[in-house]
Formats: structure tokens, sequence, C-alpha cells
């Protein structure tokens, strides 16, 4: 349970993310921050992480997403660490906060993951629960559509040992993405509670693309 000052804060951090993802792609925007949000605060019931980390966390993972920023890491964790500055919170936790955004996103499965809590374990899995299943396909289309990917080319084949830098650079096929990443989300759960709510999301993932081929072929 949140002290009246850490509820404050939480809505300072809310009209905070709003703001500055109005214009966001809308795959990366308000409503996908309230979704981990929601899904963390899920999680965590189970997990008993410090629960005002996790909804920070959650509101501030996706601040300045260096997929939209030319590829810069170091603008989001900066931006958030300017805000919460601005707010009454321990330097301990605003450290803590700062590297979870830095460490959070699936492109540090390539190099190697530096950092590790609780709190990260649970908004990481929250953040990639909201990468498959319905709403996953439906980002995944949005995002493909904004980088004006194809949707499919079946010469166009997924790779399996990406880069940093080709993961980075986004360019590939929609379809591809599936085997690229997302399909490879439901088994990097870290947690109980995300490996079972990655279950029947990943499920939906592969019913998807079974029925999509049975269109393309026809």
């Amino acid at each position: 349970m949140l002290d009246p000052g850490q509820q404050k804060n939480i809505e300072k951090t809310k009209e905070f993310v709003k703001k500055t993802l109005d214009q966001a792609e809308a795959g990366h925007d308000y409503w996908h921050i309230l979704r981990v949000l929601k899904t963390a605060e899920k999680i965590n019931e189970k997990e008993n992480a410090d629960g005002y980390i996790v909804q920070l966390g959650a509101l501030l993972h996706d601040i300045a997403d260096s997929k939209f920023h030319n590829g810069d890491e170091n603008i989001g964790p900066k931006m958030a660490q300017d805000f919460l500055e601005t707010l009454k919170i321990d330097k301990n936790d605003i450290a803590h906060i700062v590297k979870i955004i830095e460490n959070i996103s699936f492109k540090n499965t390539f190099s190697g993951q530096k950092f590790t809590s609780k709190e990260l374990e649970i908004i990481q899995d929250a953040d990639r629960l909201d990468a498959i299943g319905a709403i996953g396909i439906a980002r995944a289309f949005v995002y493909g559509g904004h980088k004006n990917n194809l949707i499919y080319d079946p010469n166009f084949v997924p790779k399996e040992n990406l880069t940093k830098e080709e993961y980075k650079k986004g360019e590939t096929a929609t379809i591809n993405h599936f085997y690229e990443k997302l399909l490879k989300l439901k088994d990097l759960m870290n947690t109980e509670t995300g490996k079972e709510l990655a279950k029947e999301r990943h499920q939906f993932m592969l019913d998807f693309l079974a029925q999509f081929y049975r269109e393309w072929d026809i």
C-alpha cells in the first residue's frame, strides 16, 4: 500500500508520461504504458516486490524508446532521471528505476543484461507480455507499418542469429519479426505468473501464423 506522498508521485508520473507520449507511435503510446503498469501490478500480487518501484518503473520504462530516437539508448534513462529528481524520491530508488529502464529491452539479450532485480523482472515480464498475443500482433503490424516494412515475403527468410544492431534497425518483414523475437518471449519470462500468462498468448500467435499462411497460399 502506497503512502499519500508516493501516490501523489505516481499521479504526477502518469501526467508526465501521458504528456510526453502524446504523439507516440501507437504501439508504444500511453495505452501501452498503462497496460504494462496493470500487468506488472497483477504479477506483483504474487511476487511481493517493491510496489512503488514497480509502478514508477512501469510508467517510465518506455519514456523515450531508442528505436524512435535514432538508436540512442541514453535518452530514456536520462529523461526519466531528470523527471524523478523533480519529485521527492530517494536517490537509491531513482538509481534503481534508471537501471530498470536501461536493462528492460529485448535488445539486451544480444549483449547480456548487466543488472537484475525482482522489480525489473516483473516489469520486463509485463512489457514482454504486451508484445505477444492479440495485442502483440496488433503492435507488430503497427510498427511494421510505421517502418514501411513488408508484411511478408516468402523469399525473405527470418534471421536466426540477429546482431544487436540488426535488431535495432528493425528492417524485417513483420511476419519474420515473430520468429526473430515474439515467439522467443515465452521462454524468456522471469516470474511464474509471467510464464503462465505467456502460454495462452504464445499459442494465439501460433494459431494466427497458421491461419496467415493458409490465407497466403490460397
